[in-house]
């Protein structure tokens, strides 16, 4: 040990004199620090001269760790294109199948996104290369949301309260049903609507005259104070050749003339929808080819090519084939009573011993066969004979009775007093500004 000591005095002795100074220095704050009390010793004596009643705890707050950055939400919308499916979608947003299998495990997700059409969009937010949220509009007041979390993923519908609001037009029909409609302040929609309640009692594209008039009271719907869309028809009034129509909405979403017959019947009055008709039902009548004097069973429809051909009632297709004169024909039982004929189509959308029910497509129009110009030519037969099918007489829809056409009646005297009420109004409004 002494001998110890001894070299390392002589290696000292041999520094540079600067570092002999550092040396000497560092030894004498060693010596201070070792002269002072312990903190365990201080801590001890603080504790102890501090009266038992004030003592209080030592809490050491724990230093904060800053967290992970995390990747921005990024939101993008993808629109559906015609024939995608949500697997072309998710494969096109760089979203894995696993991802769409546990979304479509959800209840509504299952049932709603296996609905998508051409032209809709579905927004997702993106975290990272992960989905975060997907949101997906079902109506203007409803919103399907899917929202990853730790658990996998979790969905909500959001519904918006719709306000609705009732709107009143009327007009005289000048030119035509529609320009009359589109001045009154009408949409295309609604329009439709309109000419859909009166389908069954007149047909638009043949009965209406100039002088005809019509007045609707319908509902507009708006999600904060914001127009979205136009809704149904509450009540509305058709006159047409003097005879006036009316059409109430019933609580179970049909509707129902004012002593509550139903409007709907078996047949529509027109297989398509109203146009320029070239001519109208005619016993006597020269054939456009042939010039002969030659019965003209039924009505032509001019159209643009391609309109769709509706059927005109309930049925089974008898025919669905072609010949020289006929073209693309299609032929519709409707019972033991009724069958109605659609010739010269450009295509055939339904095949023989098929089901259709009223309205549906069953073809399009065309110019096949002997015609001279793209047209439909509708025949209406009864027990076998040819009848006009704008006048004859057609068997109606269950109409209400009992305690519910009570109901309705006050109801539709209700609506009735409503849209008499403000046709007054526009009148009188109108001749103040004539004057």
């Amino acid at each position: 040990m002494t001998e110890a000591v001894t070299r390392i005095k002589s290696a000292i002795v041999q520094l540079p004199t600067r570092h002999k100074a550092a040396i000497a220095a560092l030894t004498a704050l060693m010596a201070v620090i070792g002269l002072l009390p312990s903190p365990a010793s201080l801590a001890q004596s603080q504790t102890e001269s501090i009266p038992s009643a004030q003592r209080l705890p030592l809490t050491i707050a724990p230093m904060a760790v800053s967290a992970a950055p995390q990747a921005p939400i990024q939101w993008r919308d993808f629109t559906v294109k015609n024939g995608d499916s949500m697997a072309l979608l998710f494969n096109r947003a760089g979203l894995s199948a696993k991802t769409l299998h546990q979304i479509t495990q959800l209840p509504q997700a299952s049932k709603q996104l296996t609905r998508i059409k051409p032209g809709q969009t579905i927004s997702i937010a993106f975290e990272g290369e992960q989905l975060a949220q997907l949101r997906y509009q079902l109506a203007a007041n409803s919103t399907l949301l899917v929202t990853a979390s730790d658990q996998g993923f979790t969905e909500q519908l959001e519904q918006l309260e719709v306000e609705q609001r009732e709107q009143y037009a009327a007009a005289e029909i000048k030119s035509n049903f529609w320009n009359a409609a589109v001045e009154a302040g009408l949409t295309p929609n609604t329009i439709m609507q309109l000419a859909g309640l009166f389908g069954w009692d007149i047909d638009f594209a043949l009965d209406i005259r100039q002088g005809d008039s019509f007045s609707v009271l319908w509902e507009n719907n708006y999600i904060d104070g914001q127009y979205v869309n136009e809704g149904k028809i509450l009540v509305a009034e058709f006159v047409n050749q003097g005879e006036t129509f009316r059409a109430i909405r019933h609580s179970d979403g049909n509707y129902y003339s004012d002593n509550g017959s139903a409007m709907k019947k078996a047949f529509l009055r027109a297989p398509v929808q109203f146009n320029y008709v070239s001519s109208n039902f005619n016993p006597r009548r020269l054939h456009p080819v042939t010039g002969r004097v030659r019965a003209h069973n039924g009505t032509d429809y001019v159209a643009p090519r391609g309109t769709p051909i509706m059927a005109a009632g309930d049925g089974v297709v008898t025919h669905s084939t072609y010949n020289n004169l006929n073209g693309n024909y299609v032929f519709i039982k409707h019972s033991n009573t009724y069958v109605t004929k659609y010739l010269h189509l450009s295509k055939r959308l339904v095949k023989k011993g098929q089901r259709v029910k009223q309205g549906q497509s069953i073809g399009k129009l065309g110019s096949t066969g002997r015609v001279t110009g793209a047209h439909l030519h509708y025949e209406f037969l009864v027990n076998g004979v040819h009848r006009n099918p704008r006048t004859v007489k057609l068997p109606q829809s269950k109409s209400l009775s009992g305690k519910e056409k009570q109901t309705f009646l006050a109801n539709a005297s209700n609506l009735l007093e409503q849209l008499n009420h403000r046709q007054s109004f526009l009148l009188a409004s109108r001749g103040n500004q004539q004057l």
